[in-house]
C-alpha cells in the first residue's frame, strides 16, 4: 500500500451501538470510514466521531503485531523469541556473543507493515481534522468551538504519536501535511521533531488538562498527554530545561499519581489507572462471547508456548542476562511482573509450563500476561479485555528526574517514588547512569525506550557495538515497497 492510498477503517457500529452504558470512545460508532460522506456538519452530536476513528486507526493499526517487535527488539535486552517464524526478525537485534547483528533487510514484509500502519494512522487523522474544520464552519457557537478545538487537539497527540514512532523506526520521514499531498520527499528528523512538536502545542493549548480518566470520551488523550509526548522529544534533543518545565507541570498539577501495585498496573485492574497518559483501549463489554473491541492478536503472539487458555505464538523473549542483572539489583516487584518464565507458577496461579521447544525463548513479556482468573468469564483469547500501555507517569518522573540531574540539581524525588513502588531502597544524589539503569528496569519492553535511551545518551556504540551494531544502523531503512513505489522517498531528507 502507498502513503497516498485511501485509508479506511473497520466498521463495528451495531456492536458499539448495542453498549450504552459508558461514555467511553469505544461506545460512539468511531470505525466509519474516513474522511467521512454525507456528514452534516451542522448537527454538532456527531462532531466526536472524527476523533474516534483516529483512536480506532491507533487500536487497529498501532497496534498491529509486528510492529512491536520491530520496536523493541533492538536493545540488548529483548529478542523475538523464536528461531522459526519469522526467523527474520532474529537479525534485527543485537544477538548474545554474536556479532553479526543489526542485519537490516528492507524486503522484510513487516517493516512495509509498519509504514503503512503509522501512515495510515496520520490519515485518517488527517481526514479527521478535515471534518472538525468543517463543523467548525458551521457553527458560531462559542462553546462548541471550544469543544471543536479540543477534539482537534486529541486528533494532533495521535497524529504527533505516530509520527513520534515513525521517526524512531526510520528517522527522516515524510511529513505529510495533507492526504493529497503530492510530494513526498522525507523530511529531517528535526524538521519531524518541529512539526510533531506544533501538533502537540496546539493540544497544551487547547485539551483539557485532567487525566484520560476523567475525560468526557474515558481515556481520551488530554493536555498532560501531549506535555509527556513533548517531553520525550526534548528529552532526545537535550533540551532539559524544556523537559524539566513540562514534567514539571504534569507532576505539580498533583493529577497523577503511581499505581501502588506494579503487578497488577499492566492487567485488568490496572486500566486506565490515574497513573495513564495514554492507552489504546479494548474491551470485551463484559460479555463472555461475542465481539470484542480489541487490538487483533497484539497480546496473543507475546503469549507463551504454553497449555490451556494462557498461551499465545511464543514470541518476545527477554535474554537470561537481562533477567541476571535483574536479579543482581535486587529486583522483586518488577522481575516477577516482567519476567514470564518457564516452569513457574504465576502469582496469579497460572502454571507455565517447562520449555519444550529449546529453539524458542524460555521467558516471555510478563507485561503482556493477563491472568486467566481476570479475563471475563467465557473467554479465553490471550489478553482479552485488556488495554495496551503505552505513556505512563512513571516515565514522567524519571524523566524528570534526569532532566534535573543533567542541570546540576537534585533529581532523587522523583527518582525515588519509582524505587519505592517496585520495593527498591532509596538512592541519594542519583546520577544520570543510575537513571538510564532505572529506565532501563521500569520500562523493559515498552515501545524501545531502552534501545532510545541508548542511542540518545551515545551509549549505544559501547553497549550493541558488540552485537553488530554502528550508527548507520541507528534507524531500519526504507521498506523497499515504499521506495519502489514513491521516487520521491530516494531523495535527501530536507529541512521544512
Amino acid at each position: 500500500m502507498k502513503i497516498n492510498k485511501y485509508i479506511s477503517v473497520i466498521a463495528v457500529g451495531t456492536l458499539l451501538l448495542a453498549i450504552t452504558s459508558c461514555s467511553s470512545y469505544l461506545d460512539k460508532d468511531p470505525e466509519n470510514s474516513v474522511p467521512e460522506k454525507n456528514v452534516d456538519f451542522t448537527d454538532v452530536a456527531n462532531m466526536y466521531q472524527p476523533v474516534s476513528g483516529v483512536y480506532a486507526k491507533l487500536r487497529t493499526g498501532g497496534m498491529h503485531w509486528v510492529i512491536w517487535p520491530l520496536s523493541i527488539i533492538r536493545d540488548d535486552d529483548v529478542w523475538s523469541g523464536r528461531v522459526d517464524d519469522q526467523a527474520i526478525l532474529n537479525q534485527f537485534g543485537g544477538k548474545t556473543n554474536d556479532p553479526t547483528g543489526y542485519n537490516y533487510d528492507n524486503t522484510f514484509w513487516g517493516l512495509n507493515e509498519m509504514w503503512n500502519q503509522y501512515y495510515g494512522m496520520i490519515k485518517v487523522a488527517n481526514a479527521a481534522l478535515e471534518s472538525l474544520n468543517n463543523y467548525a464552519a458551521n457553527t458560531t457557537n462559542s462553546a462548541v468551538l471550544t469543544t471543536n478545538k479540543s477534539y482537534q487537539g486529541e486528533v494532533r497527540i495521535l497524529r504527533a504519536y505516530a509520527y513520534w514512532r515513525l521517526t524512531q523506526a526510520f528517522g527522516p520521514v515524510t511529513i505529510l501535511s495533507s492526504n493529497s499531498q503530492t510530494n513526498l520527499t522525507r523530511s529531517t528528523v528535526k524538521s519531524v521533531y518541529n512539526y510533531i512538536l506544533g501538533d502537540l502545542q496546539y493540544a497544551m493549548d487547547n485539551c483539557p488538562k485532567v487525566r484520560p480518566n476523567e475525560m468526557e470520551h474515558v481515556g481520551a488523550a488530554t493536555a498532560y498527554t501531549a506535555e509527556a509526548l513533548a517531553a520525550k522529544i526534548y528529552l532526545n534533543q537535550g533540551d532539559y530545561a524544556k523537559v524539566e518545565d513540562l514534567t514539571n507541570d504534569i507532576i505539580n498539577s498533583s493529577k497523577f499519581q503511581l499505581y501502588s501495585d506494579y503487578y497488577e498496573l499492566f492487567k485488568i485492574p490496572g486500566k486506565l489507572c490515574d497513573e495513564s497518559l495514554l492507552e489504546s483501549q479494548c474491551t470485551d463489554f463484559g460479555l463472555g462471547s461475542g465481539d470484542m473491541v480489541d487490538a487483533d492478536q497484539w497480546f496473543v503472539f507475546q503469549g507463551p508456548a504454553n497449555d490451556g487458555d494462557i498461551s499465545g505464538w511464543g514470541f518476545i523473549g527477554l535474554y537470561k542476562s537481562f533477567r541476571d542483572w535483574a536479579k543482581d539489583r535486587g529486583e522483586t516487584v518488577r522481575y516477577t511482573t516482567s519476567f514470564l518464565e518457564a516452569g513457574t507458577t504465576t502469582p496469579s496461579g497460572d502454571v507455565i509450563r517447562p520449555l519444550q521447544n529449546p529453539t524458542q525463548t524460555d521467558c516471555w513479556n510478563g507485561k503482556a500476561y493477563t491472568p486467566k482468573n481476570e479475563l471475563t468469564s467465557g473467554r479465553t483469547k490471550y489478553g482479552s479485555n485488556n488495554n495496551i500501555r503505552i505513556l505512563r507517569y512513571a516515565d514522567v518522573l524519571l524523566m524528570n528526574a534526569e532532566a534535573k540531574v543533567r542541570q546540576s540539581k537534585n533529581g532523587d524525588t522523583p527518582f525515588n517514588l519509582v524505587r519505592a513502588r517496585a520495593n527498591m531502597p532509596a538512592i541519594t544524589n542519583v546520577t544520570v547512569d543510575q537513571i538510564i539503569d532505572e529506565r532501563r528496569m521500569e520500562l523493559c519492553c515498552e515501545w524501545g525506550e531502552r534501545y532510545n535511551d541508548l542511542v540518545r545518551t551515545g551509549k549505544a556504540a559501547s553497549v550493541l557495538g558488540k552485537y553488530g551494531w554502528t550508527e548507520a544502523k541507528t534507524y531500519y531503512p526504507i521498506p523497499f515497497d515504499q521506495l519502489s513505489d514513491n521516487p520521491d522517498l530516494n531523495k535527501e531528507p530536507i529541512d521544512k
